[in-house]
């Protein structure tokens, strides 16, 4: 049975406030490694657009809050915009100021401020997963058949109780809970599994059966199913730094699901229709918050964890397009010109908001749906 969903007005205010956090943790990284390279930082703004309130402190730095709260950024000193693009180089000015100056830095300090917004999202992002695990421990079976659904994909693939799964589509897996992570990505899909049995390992192909989840809310994802059982799970208690392992673990994994599925959409697996934009996530985050305190912070590192991956993407206007022309500046021993890197950024923003006029139109259609 459905469940309604919460009020327009929670989900605004859970998805301004979420997002503002994954927002702040972002800038931070930048900042703070700025502030490490001794860059001067003019601006820390959560928002865009014209300033409600901020204040200025000791050092120079306008903290605000702008009118429009999706997004943020923080402004170096001598950028031309917020952007930061690489062909901002000041002109006349001190040697002084180019010394707190963010465009005289060496590159590889640019790099490491730029890569730091990312960076910091992953790490917040496995930071609560750790959290999670040192709190509630985890749930662990072995990799080993229990059981079979009858005319189920291991079924008719010829699977058996007591086989040890090895390896799932290339993937070697150590635990059951990994099978069933791989396998849901590829519904309909033909994979190999390697299973040992009776101490000799086999390749055995499955055409996985397709199945849908379905949320509290009524939403619906394809998934991939084999069709088998695990045997007893075993509850493990875990210290500081067998959660912190499990926290980066759960990070490597989920960010290499992300980068399988969005593969898949790109190839045409996958239908273009499971890309979510701000109306979807906005839903899913105050479904989230809806349920309880520690739901809304698990799906906020979920959130944090596709931020971090997508800013790395090698897209202009992305922290990812200008690590891009780092690395090329690195290369070549000198910036790109600035005619070819205004033309990249302009490129670059017109297909993130082809993009995000798109799935925000995906949205919207599967809502009317």
């Amino acid at each position: 049975m459905e469940t309604e969903g919460p009020g327009i007005l929670f989900t605004i205010a859970a998805f301004i406030g979420g997002f503002s956090i994954l927002v702040f943790i972002h800038e931070w990284g930048h900042f703070i490694v700025a502030r490490i390279f001794g860059v001067k930082v003019d601006t820390f703004s959560i928002g865009m657009g014209k300033e409600v309130f901020g204040r200025t402190d000791k050092n120079g730095t306008r903290w605000k809050f702008s009118i429009l709260p999706l997004g943020g950024y923080v402004k170096f000193f001598g950028d031309a915009s917020a952007a930061s693009n690489p062909g901002d180089i000041p002109e006349d000015i001190s040697d002084e100021e180019k010394n707190v100056c963010f465009h005289y830095k060496p590159v590889w300090q640019r790099a490491l401020i730029v890569f730091a917004g990312p960076a910091i999202n992953l790490v917040a992002a496995a930071l609560v997963f750790a959290a999670f695990a040192f709190t509630n421990g985890v749930s662990i079976s072995e990799p080993v058949i229990a059981s079979i659904v009858e005319q189920s994909a291991a079924d008719k693939a010829g699977l058996l109780p007591d086989d040890r799964i090895i390896s799932v589509n290339g993937e070697t897996v150590s635990r059951f809970s990994d099978v069933g992570n791989i396998i849901r990505l590829y519904p309909a899909a033909t994979i190999p599994l390697v299973v040992e049995r009776d101490g000799a390992r086999q390749t055995i192909m499955v055409t996985l059966d397709i199945t849908y989840m379905q949320d509290r809310f009524g939403n619906q994802y394809p998934l991939g199913r084999l069709g088998v059982g695990s045997g007893r799970p075993v509850l493990m208690e875990l210290g500081v730094v067998a959660a912190l392992n499990e926290g980066v673990r759960q990070t490597v994994d989920m960010g290499d699901m992300m980068f399988t599925t969005l593969g898949q959409i790109v190839l045409g697996v996958r239908s273009v229709k499971e890309l979510g934009g701000p109306v979807r996530i906005a839903n899913m985050v105050g479904e989230a918050a809806s349920i309880s305190l520690t739901s809304f912070i698990f799906f906020l590192a979920i959130l944090s964890l596709n931020l971090g991956i997508v800013n790395l993407l090698p897209i202009p206007v992305l922290d990812g397009g200008h690590l891009m022309f780092y690395g090329l500046e690195a290369v070549k021993g000198s910036p790109l010109s600035k005619k070819a890197q205004e033309a990249s950024f302009a490129a670059g923003m017109a297909l993130m908001l082809i993009f995000m006029v798109f799935v925000t139109l995906n949205d919207l259609q599967s809502m009317a749906l």
